[in-house]
């Protein structure tokens, strides 16, 4: 039996709504587990020209005048949902990363809110924040630039 994406999808929301922490089930040798509020996902990479980012409340320098040329050096990271923003892992603690900060790779850059899930952004090479595109607290879409890293 294969397990259909609307399906998961309904199950998602029904999950969310009723608040449900952790679900477990199998059925036909499927087996669905759902747990909120730890899941870990790899930031999505894509090469593009930067856009303007609004300052965040926090007070850190993020933006941008001009679209910097694209010389190979730099990768934008892309949000891989639809979601909120989330700089810190909560309002009293510092941000992940600021411009400036070495990161290498599975450092969490961010937290992506979906679904009441948090979903940690994590660099997948290692290198230099040089902007970030994305307000704290924000909404961000799908293959939305996050920020952009110099390769190291």
């Amino acid at each position: 039996m294969a397990v259909e994406l609307e399906e998961l999808r309904a199950l998602l929301k029904v999950l969310s709504d009723a608040d449900v922490a952790e679900f477990e089930h199998e059925s036909e040798g499927v087996r669905v587990f759902i747990k909120r509020g730890t899941v870990v996902a790899p930031a999505q990479l894509a090469v593009a020209h930067a856009a303007p980012a609004v300052p965040s409340a926090r007070g850190s320098q993020v933006h941008v005048d001009k679209a910097p040329v694209d010389d190979g050096t730099t990768i934008d990271v892309t949000s891989p949902f639809v979601g909120t923003f989330y700089r810190a892992p909560s309002p009293e603690t510092p941000a992940f990363v600021e411009v400036g900060s070495q990161v290498k790779p599975g450092q969490t850059l961010c937290i992506v809110e979906a679904m009441k899930l948090m979903n940690e952004i994590e660099a997948e090479l290692a290198g230099t924040i040089v902007e970030i595109y994305a307000q704290n607290g924000k909404a961000v879409e799908f293959g939305q630039k996050l920020f952009r890293l110099k390769k190291a």
